[in-house]
């Protein structure tokens, strides 16, 4: 239920928090389970959230098993949000990840559809860091049940890990099958052709921009806002702008310190955007019902989040 009515809430904003998706092959959005989305990992759970808001079916997302602290136990397996623990997290709870790899297994059997973040760590970059081996045991533990899954390598790019609006480039690879792996070799040898397969793929999809090299970042990463756009959508833009800052602003600087220092600060921001948008927009809604007329308040509901957009799409794109 909870899982559910955030996707719908999601589906709604995200032209708000995604300016611009650029997608290779959107059909793949359709795809039935049993299906394992081999991904990079460089925007935290930015990621899931993009993955859970335009897959079709429900996905279910690995995440650092830290996060899973008692108050919030329930509210991520609602979520659909499987614990996957470090030795950095305590070696009393590396056996959680036994219980995990069969959940997800269980999940697969089911033709349910699960994401995996190939890298295993996130950090806000435009590059592709070596593979861990969890997607490969998964793999492959899968196919010895028989079970007939796909592997789809998935290559998420962002123009920005600062900016509410962002362009993002959604690109599927080659699937990977059964037939493509060695099973009949030592484990090792398994993994390792495996992550050759996924790494060869992911390296066609993920930009390799250095942060110091703004032309690239600007040639790959920026879109073109259309001079009839920017005339349209100024006064709007200003308004928008106007009447936001007082959510915006604090928000931000709010965030920015909690998560200083780390790598989530821009999911935590659209998280909390997507949480706290609503109920800021029928605070102005109250308050403006006590100065003007009815019909006008409820055209405002619309107006608004429009007004929202149209800065958006004008401000800068960049870092």
């Amino acid at each position: 239920m909870l899982y559910t009515f955030l996707k719908k809430i999601s589906r709604l904003a995200f032209p708000f928090y995604c300016r611009k998706l650029r997608i290779n092959k959107p059909e793949i959005l359709s795809t039935e389970g049993p299906l394992l989305l081999a991904c990079n990992h460089p925007n935290s759970f930015l990621d899931s959230i993009v993955l859970d808001t335009l897959f079709r079916a429900p996905i279910y997302s690995l995440a650092r098993g830290d996060v899973f602290k008692k108050p919030f136990l329930k509210i991520l397996k609602a979520l659909k949000i499987l614990p996957v623990y470090r030795r950095s997290e305590g070696v009393e709870n590396l056996s959680e990840n036994y219980k995990t790899f069969n959940d997800c297994i269980e999940i697969l059997k089911n033709n349910g559809v699960v994401a995996i973040f190939s890298e295993g760590k996130c950090i806000n970059e435009w590059h592709l860091r070596p593979l861990k081996k969890g997607t490969a045991r998964l793999a492959i533990k899968a196919w010895e049940e028989n079970i007939p899954l796909t592997i789809i390598p998935v290559a998420l790019n962002y123009s920005s890990f600062k900016k509410i609006g962002k362009n993002i480039t959604l690109s599927f690879g080659n699937p990977i099958h059964k037939e493509d792996i060695p099973l009949h070799r030592t484990d090792g040898m398994r993994h390792l052709h495996f992550n050759q397969l996924l790494q060869t793929e992911l390296e066609k999809m993920v930009f390799e921009i250095p942060n110091d090299n703004k032309p690239l970042q600007k040639k790959l990463l920026q879109v073109p806002v259309p001079a009839y756009k920017k005339i349209l959508l100024f006064l709007p833009a200003i308004i928008g702008y106007l009447l936001h800052w007082p959510l915006y602003v604090p928000l931000r600087k709010y965030i920015a310190n909690r998560t200083y220092q780390t790598d989530h600060f821009d999911s935590v921001m659209t998280g909390a955007l997507l949480l706290v948008y609503p109920v800021y927009l029928l605070l102005i809604t109250i308050i403006s019902a006590l100065f003007i007329r009815k019909i006008w308040v409820l055209s405002g509901l619309l107006l608004i989040p429009f007004t929202a957009w149209s800065y958006l799409q004008l401000k800068k794109q960049m870092d």
